[in-house]
């Protein structure tokens, strides 16, 4: 089926396809015959970034002027630190699109420009006049002969990338020396997750799994009332999990110094993976393996928790483990090294 360009009747060469309507007579703006008004303009422009400067100084100042927390500082009943960053961040932002908009409207070459719609392929040409065109367009904008308005549109570019660099601090602080230790202290019984019973050594058999926590996390006062509770009750926990695994004792080999810290093939290591922190206790008892679903890391437990695969960049902490006068699982000590995530503080071999 022919196409209906092909009944279109052919153009002579050198000629457009359709008359040029023209253009309208140009109105030239005040700005552009008064070098009073061009310099007042400019001026304008330079005291609106100047204006978005301050507003992102007052930004960084509010930051950490204001307290937030359990003594909130308020404004009229609001939270003075939402209140100043949102409205100082709100006025920079602003007065940087108003000075853009003035800018343009009143500096930047606003006379039209006609062409002529051609296909879409792009030839060396077109590329040739975009690139012409690019370089024009910064020409009539005026940024290089302008250095009061590009220096103060940068400053106050500048500031605003620094905002939210700022704000990464409320993530939360650096886990620091926090990872290094944990509630486990010694002769700490072993506990089973959840209900807190202690755990003996006929407990568990060969193949056996049990998730385990300190004792500590499940101690009450002599009111009945947890001794640990809220958040730090979460914090410790999430860091102190642990796994209860029973093998044959010949299947283990323990590396230098660690050979007392099994009793009869029970081994304890954290529940929390090197990688990135995810839970595990998917174990396969004829390898005495544990695998991490997250991201398949795959431990040897009989192997001092040694990466078999996967992602993870070190072995899984081993709890040093003994039994109490009445048979029952308990810490030699807490961990002898971080537990949890791999993290720029620490050297990952380690």
């Amino acid at each position: 089926m022919s196409s209906t360009r092909e009944h279109l009747p052919a153009v002579p060469e050198g000629e457009e396809p359709i008359p040029n309507p023209g253009l309208a007579a140009h109105h030239w703006r005040p700005t552009d015959v008064d070098p009073k008004a061009e310099k007042r303009a400019e001026r304008q422009i330079a005291g609106l970034f100047g204006i978005a400067t301050l507003a992102l100084l007052g930004f960084f100042v509010s930051y950490f002027a204001f307290d937030v927390g359990e003594n909130w500082d308020t404004i009229g009943g609001l939270g003075a630190s939402n209140l100043m960053l949102g409205g100082s961040l709100a006025i920079a932002f602003l007065c940087i699109g108003f000075g853009l908009i003035h800018w343009a409207r009143k500096l930047m070459v606003d006379q039209d420009i006609v062409e002529l719609r051609h296909p879409a392929s792009s030839s060396d040409q077109d590329r040739a006049t975009t690139s012409a065109l690019v370089l024009q367009g910064i020409d009539d904008s005026g940024i290089a002969r302008r250095p009061l308005v590009r220096n103060s549109l940068l400053g106050a570019l500048g500031l605003v990338g620094l905002a939210p660099i700022l704000m990464l601090r409320d993530l939360g602080p650096l886990p620091g020396d926090k990872l290094t230790h944990t509630i486990w202290a010694a002769g700490m019984r072993v506990v089973r997750d959840v209900i807190g019973t202690p755990i003996m050594v006929s407990d568990l058999q060969i193949g056996d799994l049990i998730n385990s926590e300190p004792e500590a996390i499940f101690e009450t006062d002599d009111n009945g009332n947890p001794v640990i509770e809220g958040v730090e009750l979460q914090v410790e926990k999430s860091k102190s999990a642990v796994i209860l695994v029973r093998m044959e004792p010949d299947d283990i080999t323990p590396a230098p110094g660690r050979e007392n810290w099994s009793v009869q093939g029970i081994v304890c290591f954290s529940k929390i993976c090197t990688h990135v922190g995810c839970p595990i206790s998917l174990y396969e008892r004829t390898t005495h393996h544990l695998l991490c679903p997250c991201h398949q890391s795959t431990f040897d437990l009989a192997d001092n928790g040694k990466v078999l695969f996967g992602p993870a960049a070190r072995p899984l902490p081993q709890l040093p483990l003994a039994v109490d006068d009445e048979g029952y699982l308990i810490a030699q000590s807490d961990f002898t090294e971080p537990v949890g995530p791999s993290f720029w503080e620490r050297d990952k071999t380690s």
